[in-house]
């Protein structure tokens, strides 16, 4: 191990990896420093990836040359697109993975990777001079310097599990917490730290479920993967033994809700003794009987932890609820009267970072050579965590290498949406990405990730020659048949006007005999993959042009409201007319643009105006000197 490196990550869940992953990537010399080297990219929740929003998101991960959505692939027992009876807009792809498999496969790829070091041990504190980190020291002894530092600690940061109305520390369930660091955090750099919680479900084994009592739910039959790449651009990873696993559908009962009810004096959240709040998008099973008592029933899945273990994952169940307690619970559901508990359901709670001490980087605004990314940041889930680790990966290399950081605007990506609701919004629970939450969905979709965010990746040195190439090829086949079916016209109208004809997500093979123009016309594609998905792109484009136009339009009305810079010592005092809650906002916030000021909430259009007007004195004035 060296004494010194570029960039330092501490924390090698989904962010660090990323983080690590990136900045090795675009050159810089990079140390992962974890707590336990064999829970690396460990799948502490649900073994799956992708989802709702997240889909995306790993989508873009992959389209700028990161790890998730290969190691997904790799991983993958079950892919499935969700929403597809709605438009694609909504479609996100989601995986179930083998959790011991995935973890394996990002672990062997960091080792593998050139520029990347890993080190197992607890980071304790940072060195400091004139108000930036120059390196970190551990239980050791050991002082590592850096030119830039990022923090992905997840829950560890002084986490605690609770069990019923018993707690332990730690940072997940086997291990410990990391207490030295959280405080380091607080007390050298002054950062305002707050409490979150989350949860997991308890795990059962298969042999003690009775199946034939559940709806069984398959895998798509369709061919789909997260990662857009040819398998060419993929190390060898370790591969799930099968990728066509079933997952489970049953309800809860009346039942299971009167044993929640009977028991809330045992419930850590209902007694106050858990302080940290939950995110409200995934709440423990004791919070819907209590908050949705409406509803006699819920809805739970049953998925496979792996393809080589037989422990199930009940999916819905989240509780902090005694063991005890949580036995009779999972016992009353139809077929699971007689299931064997493995892994005993908890809650946890850590410390988080307020993430309006944030850039738009990820870099923190009082320390210029310092980014966090992750739960650490106020967020939830996997995917997240990893699209912000790798953007704060590629921002500590550029800083350590003496250059800008970038950002990724809400118009672009999923992770921009996400990264400028952290930053500008109030985060008083886990954030969680929604597609409602991106104003351009249908721009942003799974399925244009490289289209959206290859060419800035390889600009930036995230993506690779060989990537690039093979981008472009599939861009230029795109754009030369779109180009085509807007010029060649039938019956008076393009061929892709006819095209809105189609029956939605008509296959490739079946297209020649339902078109609604002769064959010929249809510029020629092979039914390969990179075919189906040309194929694909043009119904979309066909059935929502005009849609799509109406968002470019937008999108072009914010990119001049971007443009629009905020100088970082702006002075809104000077500013006649703004309320006392929106200059608060303003000065807590620190937007760097006029359309992040507008997205702040409490600032009205009012003060953005009165703002406008401001700023464009203070250029003239600057320009006039």
């Amino acid at each position: 191990m060296m004494n010194f490196y570029d960039v330092v990550v501490i924390g090698a869940g989904h962010a660090g990896c990323e983080a690590a992953m990136a900045s090795a990537r675009i050159g810089a010399k990079t140390l992962l420093i974890t707590l336990n080297m064999d829970h690396i990219a460990q799948m502490s929740c649900n073994p799956a990836i992708g989802g709702i929003a997240k889909g995306q998101v790993v989508r873009e991960i992959d389209a700028m040359g990161g790890a998730m959505g290969i190691v997904t692939d790799s991983a993958s027992i079950q892919f499935r697109m969700l929403n597809r009876t709605k438009g694609p807009a909504v479609w996100s792809p989601r995986s179930q993975c083998d959790k011991v498999c995935y973890q394996r496969g990002m672990k062997l790829w960091l080792e593998q990777m050139p520029q990347v070091d890993v080190l197992q041990s607890e980071v304790t504190a940072f060195l400091m001079d004139n108000g930036k980190i120059t390196g970190v020291t551990n239980q050791f002894g050991d002082e590592i310097h850096c030119a830039a530092a990022v923090v992905t600690t997840g829950t560890f940061l002084n986490g605690k599990l609770h069990y019923g109305l018993r707690n332990f520390p730690g940072g997940r369930a086997g291990d410990f917490p990391s207490n030295s660091l959280s405080a380091a955090l607080g007390e050298q750099l002054k950062l305002r730290l707050g409490r979150l919680k989350t949860g997991t479900p308890a795990r059962i084994l298969a042999k003690t479920i009775d199946f034939s009592q559940m709806a069984r739910q398959e895998c798509d039959s369709e061919e789909e993967r997260f990662s857009c790449w040819s398998a060419g651009h993929s190390p060898a990873l370790p591969e799930a033994v099968r990728h066509d696993l079933p997952c489970y559908q049953v309800y809860s009962t009346d039942e299971t809700a009167e044993i929640v009810r009977r028991n809330l004096q045992y419930s850590p959240m209902y007694q106050g003794v858990i302080k940290g709040i939950g995110t409200r998008y995934c709440p423990s099973f004791e919070d819907k009987v209590v908050r949705f008592p409406q509803h006699p029933r819920h809805l739970l899945f049953l998925e496979p932890e792996g393809a080589q273990t037989e422990e199930y994952y009940i999916n819905g169940l989240s509780t902090s609820l005694p063991p005890e307690v949580q036995r009779q619970l999972i016992h009353s559901v139809p077929g699971m009267e007689h299931a064997v508990l493995s892994r005993y359901a908890y809650a946890i709670e850590y410390d988080f970072v307020f993430p309006d001490q944030l850039e738009r980087t990820l870099r923190i605004k009082s320390c210029d050579n310092l980014f966090t990314a992750g739960q650490i940041n106020g967020t939830s889930g996997y995917e997240e965590a990893a699209g912000q680790g790798l953007l704060a990966g590629l921002n500590a290399a550029r800083i350590a290498q003496g250059k800008s950081p970038v950002e990724l605007g809400r118009d672009s990506s999923y992770i921009g949406v996400m990264i400028d609701d952290l930053t500008t919004k109030d985060i008083i629970e886990p954030y969680r990405l929604f597609t409602s939450r991106a104003e351009y969905r249908l721009v942003l979709r799974q399925d244009n990730a490289d289209l959206r965010l290859s060419e800035f990746a390889y600009e930036t040195g995230l993506l690779p020659e060989s990537k690039y190439r093979e981008f472009c090829a599939y861009r230029s086949a795109l754009t030369e048949v779109l180009e085509l079916c807007r010029s060649r016209r039938h019956a008076g109208k393009s061929l892709l006007v006819h095209l809105k004809d189609l029956p939605d997500n008509t296959p490739l093979a079946e297209a020649t005999v339902r078109l609604p123009f002769p064959a010929g016309l249809l510029p020629e594609l092979n039914d390969d993959r990179q075919g189906r998905r040309i194929w694909r792109e043009l119904q979309v484009e066909a059935r929502y042009d005009g849609y799509l136009q109406r968002e470019a339009a937008e999108i072009s009305r914010l990119r001049k409201l971007e443009t629009l810079q905020i100088p970082a010592d702006f002075d809104y005092d000077r500013i006649k007319g703004l309320s006392n809650e929106s200059r608060s906002k303003l000065l807590k916030v620190r937007p760097t643009t006029l359309a992040q000021a507008g997205r702040i909430d409490g600032v009205t259009p009012a003060d953005i105006a009165l703002l406008q007007v401001a700023l464009s004195r203070k250029n003239r004035e600057a320009t006039e000197k």
